[in-house]
């Protein structure tokens, strides 16, 4: 595909997109060992009613997103403010990533983060490539949300509250 503009240096395009605040998610699932595997992502949309399906970004370098892919599943919990230290541990490369976090397997083998404002479990849809990220759709099983809280925000590089 032919390039419509000239290169848009990095770090201007991380800034400028960077003015959009976005929810902050842990995509998660159960691999075949039962063991938890997962990520945070912070690129998350619903995508259509009908049928019901979600979208998420994930960058091609991550380790963790090939496990989840294999799994054929996962559940994108919205983390609540109070839960910067779980996104912290999600977003983290290497190690246990979720020693110290609660998670709990739901009815179809996915992992909810205890304590997230919403769970939508999904079932892989397709991936596509685009750039540096694959497009991931899902389509969606089950939800639900807790009443109540404040979302976990990113915003200018940082976590933010309602306050800009």
């Amino acid at each position: 595909m032919e390039r419509l503009t000239e290169a848009v240096a990095p770090a201007a395009f991380r800034e400028v997109l960077g003015r959009f605040a976005s929810g902050i998610t842990v995509v998660a699932s159960v691999d075949a060992d039962g063991g938890p595997v997962g990520l945070a992502c912070q690129s998350f949309a619903s995508l259509s009613l009908d049928p019901p399906l979600v979208m998420l970004c994930v960058g091609k370098t991550s380790t963790s997103w090939p496990r989840v892919a294999d799994t054929g599943r996962f559940t994108v919990s919205v983390l609540a403010e109070e839960q910067r230290e779980v996104c912290a541990a999600l977003g983290g490369r290497g190690g246990d990533k979720f020693e110290g976090v609660g998670w709990t397997v739901s009815e179809h083998g996915t992992v909810r983060i205890d304590g997230a404002l919403a769970t939508v479990d999904c079932a892989l849809h397709s991936v596509q490539e685009a750039g540096d990220h694959l497009v991931v759709t899902g389509e969606v099983l089950d939800l639900a949300a807790r009443p109540g809280g404040t979302p976990l925000l990113y915003f200018g590089s940082a976590y933010a509250a309602g306050d800009f």
